[in-house]
């Protein structure tokens, strides 16, 4: 049995949620999203909420159903505060700064790096060192955190580099003579 499955989403106040033929469809305040419906799990609207359950008792189905629980609740989460993920980069010379639909990077490198902004999410860098990736897709400000990340990743000795927030960077001790 899965302890994050047993229990149904629950849907706030001015968030409504359909099951549209191959579809779940939640939409709030910040919009709309949709996931296509797993073959083996069953949703149903129920009082307050939409319940997940496996369609039978396979060990697939079972496997599926707390993530299909979770991919519902990024739903409602999303169209209601929506998700947000923090960059820092350390770093001499390392800057950021979004222009528009574009953030320019300046990393150490020859050339700046101009990544562009996907529709739907929303860069802010209030100031040099600092990047503020939002929208209501969980997946999408993930990914594109990673991709910005990728850039430069934070290296062990000095610590240089773009790292997330709150994340722990293990240091190493240098050479020793």
């Amino acid at each position: 049995m899965s302890r994050i499955g047993k229990k149904p989403v629950t849907i706030p106040a001015g968030v409504t949620a359909t099951l549209d033929g191959d579809q779940v469809s939640v939409k709030g305040p910040k919009g709309t999203l949709s996931i296509p419906k797993a073959d083996l799990i069953s949703y149903e609207l129920v009082e307050g909420g939409i319940s997940v359950q496996p369609a039978n008792d396979t060990k697939r189905a079972r496997a599926f159903w707390g993530m299909q629980r979770t991919l519902v609740q990024n739903l409602v989460t999303g169209v209601t505060t929506g998700f947000s993920k923090k960059l820092l980069i350390t770093g001499v010379g390392y800057r950021a700064a979004a222009q528009g639909k574009v953030l320019k990077l300046q990393l150490g490198y020859s050339h700046d790096v101009n990544i562009d902004v996907p529709e739907g999410i929303e860069i802010k860098t209030p100031d040099q060192t600092t990047v503020e990736i939002s929208g209501i897709d969980k997946q999408k400000v993930g990914q594109i955190a990673a991709e910005i990340r990728r850039w430069r990743k934070p290296e062990p000795y000095k610590g240089k580099g773009i790292k997330y927030d709150g994340e722990f960077i293990f240091r190493k001790e240098g050479k020793k003579k």
